[in-house]
């Protein structure tokens, strides 16, 4: 799974809603021919990217490249299920990657059209956001 090696700040706070903001960086194919686009906004966990790509190199055997253009860097906490209230703020259990509507996340380059549209739409129900194959 993908973690930071090392953040400045351990425990972030929220941010605002992803509600109707549009993605400014990522919205282009730079490195493959086949990219999935994300369609609403939602946080990607670790856990997610990884299941997507497994299902992805799974789908290619392994032929092509890939590239996952999403890094999950922000941390979620959580508190014990049963603790009382005070205390502070929990530990952190996680991390995501805030995806907003336009942003590239997966990129296929090396096999044909139908491999790499059949791969990326087996890992789009793996991922929290509606999404849509695109290509150059």
């Amino acid at each position: 799974m993908l973690i930071p090696k090392k953040v400045k700040h351990r425990k972030w706070q929220k941010g605002r809603s992803l509600g109707r903001q549009v993605e400014t960086r990522g919205l282009e194919l730079h490195y493959g021919q086949y990219g999935l686009k994300a369609l609403s906004s939602a946080w990607m966990s670790s856990k997610q990217i990884e299941a997507a790509r497994k299902t992805i190199t799974n789908s290619l055997k392994r032929a092509g490249r890939l590239w996952i253009r999403v890094f999950p860097d922000k941390p979620i906490t959580r508190q014990a299920p049963e603790k009382t209230l005070g205390g502070g703020k929990g530990s952190v259990e996680f991390y995501v990657f805030p995806v907003r509507p336009g942003r590239i996340l997966f990129e296929i380059d090396g096999v044909d059209a139908e491999k790499a549209k059949e791969a990326l739409r087996l890992a789009s129900y793996k991922l929290p956001v509606k999404s849509k194959v695109v290509s150059k």
